[in-house]
């Protein structure tokens, strides 16, 4: 399988044993990582561990040196490689035993295509057209197939440079919410922004369907944890906008009107109060209007669309709605279930899921509306005028108890959690507490599971963001029950990760962004650059480093243009914290600095100034920082439209910069001091819970935003053509 290259090993040298060691880098384990004083071994039991995390007993050498053999055995015997991964217009070489003969079936059922080859190779010709097919073999008695992925060479590009917001769809309330931002509302900023100031997309965080809460069990508001990636979240509706909504009997329509009377009033809650998005308020107010709605009739042509959707969907959404059943039933934590419905495939659970049939028929109801509110989202986009429109975020994993756990249990991996190793930012590493994916029986299912997540999140997007695009070549594998410090990498077929992705993305007609911040391994971001993948660069975060460990910041015409270019993200500090230096004291007040508040302080002061300077070089500063007081005073509103003039040369910087895509963070337009997440927080901080507010933290709703002066002036600066050398 194609892998980037594990770092180099001598079992001697770091005292693993030597079978240990092969088993575990022939399984992509990696058995060393790297670390400012050099490699670093991992110790053996975590290696033993995540192998066994692969069904691989390597408990003793002895039984570490049997499974080495065994599977050395099972690939010579093999006629096929369990997958192959190539791209259009490469040709691609392959080992079968003699006396094979090796033909093509392709997905559209064309004639199927015989491969020329030697005696003990074949070669897979580079004019196969992009898709999903099948390569089989036949020698003596024994025949063999296996999945033949032609990925498109490259993806289709930015059609024309443009700008657009980010969002946090819950945090924008408008007068229509009830008690957080809804599919409504975001086709009602995408058309605002597209239609009133020609912005070209709008991105949003992970709108995946949630773990949902039950007495007993703490809800999880992070869109990063979700409970299926496939299947977007039904709180996200808009209930007036269902089609049978105009249709409800007197009595119905009365009921779901008073249950739209309580949303407004926890909408009120959170604008009027200084309150907290409650989804699970949101969620029961919505679930019972909606199981009223179940109840009115569809039209012919209403009914022929929905069973459409069941024929798409398939066994996937059967699945997944059979879990949303059972939970409602036996909570949200499906380890603790009864042992017979641990398991998706059971008789048990057939005889659950018949039993809850109507309950499971109104999970899959719900899935087609919200794809329906999706679709018209996107066409709103569009029909504005926006080059790009939606551009959809897909998490890194997903709950260890959700939906897609639950379904998917023999592609990812039990007792591992994926974080990330000890690094210069965090010294203890990371546990992120999401079951990875296992290389070995994704490959046996084809990718699959994959493919048709993909699909479910790229349906309706003109983009797709990936979180930790890095986690399609490696993952940092964590055993249950240990620290982060004693995980290690284990690796993808990378080659086969992004082919999926290429061949669903071009099928959607979709860009695809990668999040490459933070640790990027030696290669990666020249292989998605190569496919057409752009990445995602950080204003604060673009230094030319040289000689010097911390680097001086770089100037616009040296930054990539391939890339999404920002300020900020949702895990950072907005720009008004950043240049007032709130952020830091919210981190002193929270207990989360690691050194002197004095120190920290004086740092983030200098990284501002250092900035300022850049941007009074570059001529978008009236007069230098340097000597004209605090740089705080370039973060204070002006008089007229009240947008800060550090803010708005700030975004002239990223203009300045050849990025195809540049992003304002939605907060920033008003001035929002406060970030959306705060990592290493839990309940310490309201972590996805906060309505979009304006300077004082004040909450606002959508009605506001578009009308302020200063986000008009805002997007204005965002038009502007760039003065360039």
């Amino acid at each position: 399988m194609a892998t980037t290259s594990q770092p180099p090993a001598d079992p001697a040298a770091t005292g693993q044993p030597q079978a240990l060691v092969e088993l575990a880098r022939a399984h992509g384990v990696d058995t060393v990582r790297d670390s400012p004083e050099g490699p670093v071994p991992i110790a053996a039991d975590t290696l033993v561990a995540v192998l066994a995390a692969l069904d691989v007993d390597a408990s003793t050498p002895d039984a570490a040196a049997g499974a080495l053999e065994r599977l050395y055995q099972r690939r010579s015997t093999r006629l096929l490689p369990r997958h192959i991964t190539t791209r259009e217009g490469r040709a691609h070489d392959l080992t079968v035993p003699g006396d094979t003969e090796v033909w093509i079936e392709f997905e559209d059922g064309s004639p199927a295509r015989s491969l020329d080859r030697h005696p003990a190779t074949g070669r897979i010709p580079g004019d196969l057209p992009p898709g999903r097919h099948t390569l089989c073999a036949r020698r003596y008695d024994r025949a063999s197939a296996a999945p033949l992925l032609v990925a498109p060479a490259r993806l289709p590009g930015v059609p024309k440079r443009s700008w657009g917001v980010l969002a946090q769809l819950y945090s924008v309330l408008s007068q229509r919410s009830w008690g957080m931002g809804d599919l409504g509302d975001l086709a009602d900023l995408a058309q605002w922004a597209g239609l009133t100031h020609g912005a070209g997309f709008v991105q949003v965080n992970p709108l995946h369907a949630g773990v949902p809460a039950t007495p007993g069990y703490a809800s999880d508001p992070s869109p990063y944890r979700p409970s299926s990636r496939r299947y977007a979240d039904p709180v996200h509706l808009r209930i007036e906008a269902v089609p049978e909504y105009p249709y409800l009997a007197p009595a119905d329509h009365a009921r779901v009107s008073a249950l739209a009377q309580r949303g407004a009033a926890l909408r009120d809650a959170v604008l009027l109060s200084d309150g907290l998005i409650d989804r699970d308020a949101t969620w029961a107010l919505k679930h019972e209007a909606l199981t009223v709605l179940h109840g009115v009739p569809r039209s012919p042509g209403r009914e022929a669309g929905y069973q459409a959707f069941l024929r798409r969907e398939g066994t996937a959404l059967d699945r997944y709605a059979t879990w949303c059943a059972l939970a409602e039933v036996h909570g949200p934590a499906w380890h603790s279930w009864p042992s017979g419905l641990r398991d998706p495939g059971s008789a048990a659970v057939r005889r659950a899921a018949a039993d809850l049939a109507g309950r499971v028929e109104f999970h899959r109801w719900l899935s087609w509306l919200v794809d329906e509110q999706l679709a018209t989202a996107q066409s709103a986009a569009v029909g504005a005028g926006m080059t790009v429109g939606l551009i959809h975020d897909l998490a890194v994993g997903c709950h260890p108890e959700g939906a897609d756990a639950w379904a998917l249990q023999d592609c990812l991996a039990t007792g591992i959690s994926v974080g990330a190793p000890p690094d210069a930012f965090n010294a203890h590493g990371q546990d992120w507490g999401l079951p990875p994916w296992r290389p070995d029986t994704l490959a046996d299912a084809g990718y699959a599971p994959y493919a048709g997540m993909l699909r479910g999140v790229v349906r309706h997007a003109g983009a797709l963001r990936i979180d930790h695009v890095m986690g399609l070549f490696r993952l940092w594998w964590v055993p249950e029950g240990r620290p982060p410090t004693e995980g290690t990498y284990v690796r993808y077929d990378h080659e086969a990760m992004l082919g999926v992705l290429a061949l669903e993305a071009e099928r959607a007609r979709a860009i695809v962004i990668g999040e490459d911040l933070g640790t990027v391994e030696p290669g990666v971001r020249e292989q998605l650059s190569e496919r057409g993948i752009l990445g995602t660069s950080v204003l604060w975060f673009e230094r030319d480093y040289g000689d010097d460990a911390k680097g001086t910041p770089l100037p616009p015409e040296r930054w990539r243009e391939q890339c999404l270019a920002t300020l900020t993200t949702h895990d950072l500090p907005s720009t008004a914290a950043r240049l007032s230096g709130e952020h830091v004291e919210l981190r002193h007040r929270l207990g989360l600095l690691a050194r002197p508040l004095a120190e920290e302080q004086a740092e983030a002061e200098s990284d501002v100034e250092e900035w300022l300077g850049e941007l009074a070089g570059q001529g978008l500063l009236s007069v230098s920082p340097y000597g004209e007081g605090p740089a705080a005073d370039l973060a204070e509103p002006v008089a007229g439209d009240g947008l800060p003039e550090a803010v708005a040369a700030l975004h002239r910087f990223l203009l300045r910069t050849p990025a195809e895509l540049v992003g304002v963070w939605l907060p920033d337009a008003l001035g929002d001091p406060r970030p959306q997440n705060l990592p290493g927080t839990s309940s310490e901080y309201p972590n996805w819970r906060l309505p979009l507010a304006d300077a004082t933290g004040r909450p606002t709703d959508l009605e506001h935003l578009t009308a302020a002066p200063r986000t008009a002036a805002l997007a204005t600066v965002m038009n502007e053509t760039p003065e360039r050398d």
